[in-house]
């Protein structure tokens, strides 16, 4: 049997900086897999709300972000910094076309029922589906039949989805905000912690070094 390695992610659907990490995590993944064929590495998605007030039928995206930053300038400005990370990942986000800022409670209700009940390349394809839907297309994605049509496209029961994702949003432990950190936020053994939308490198690096501790605890002899 192959040893395995759990890499936990923290993170929330409307931060284009988790958008980023998972494309950066993605190119890591899969340098580790070249380099290190012999681990089984499985990636436990965590969601965080990260502003559970949000309306159910969201806010207007310009005027949130303004009163947010402060001014006008201020988001262009943010917008810019990470339109800049964007392209470096290989991700294209279109601010121009998004025009809510939504509630993901039934989002991430929808991605529980995807890794309760569907395989993991439905669930990744559905997580991809949403970050695509929202920053590439600007769909609202609180929205409850959008979400059920992005659920179909990644092969999910649609009438098993309508009904988990009606359900109320009941987050886990917010590790991330225990250690006073932000999102995406990757743990690797429930050990190392680091968050931040990391580089490929710095991702790739972190896992190298917890199999490389797996390896030396399993070679130590037991007394």
């Amino acid at each position: 049997m192959k040893p395995e390695l759990t890499v936990s992610v923290h993170f929330d659907l409307i931060c284009p900086w988790c958008y980023i990490g998972k494309r950066n995590l993605d190119v890591a993944l899969a340098r580790l897999a070249e380099t290190h064929p012999d681990t089984n590495v499985h990636v436990a998605w965590r969601s965080v709300q990260l502003l559970p007030e949000t309306p159910q039928e969201g806010l207007d995206f310009q005027a949130f972000y303004a009163a947010r930053l402060g001014s006008p300038a201020a988001v262009r400005a943010r917008q810019s910094q990470v339109q800049a990370a964007a392209a470096r990942a290989g991700v294209a986000i279109d601010f121009a076309r998004i025009k809510l800022f939504p509630n993901t409670a039934m989002a991430h209700r929808l991605l529980d029922f995807a890794g309760v009940f569907g395989n993991r390349s439905q669930r990744d394809a559905l997580l991809e589906r949403l970050f695509a839907a929202y920053f590439n297309e600007g769909r609202d994605i609180g929205d409850f039949e959008t979400l059920i049509t992005l659920a179909e496209a990644s092969g999910l029961d649609a009438l098993g989805a309508r009904s988990w994702a009606a359900r109320p949003y009941a987050p886990g432990d917010d590790v991330w905000r225990r250690l006073g950190s932000g999102v995406p936020l990757y743990e690797v053994k429930d050990q190392a912690a680091i968050s931040g939308a990391q580089g490929p490198k710095i991702l790739y690096d972190m896992m190298c070094a917890a199999i490389a501790e797996n390896r030396m605890a399993v070679s130590v002899p037991v007394a």
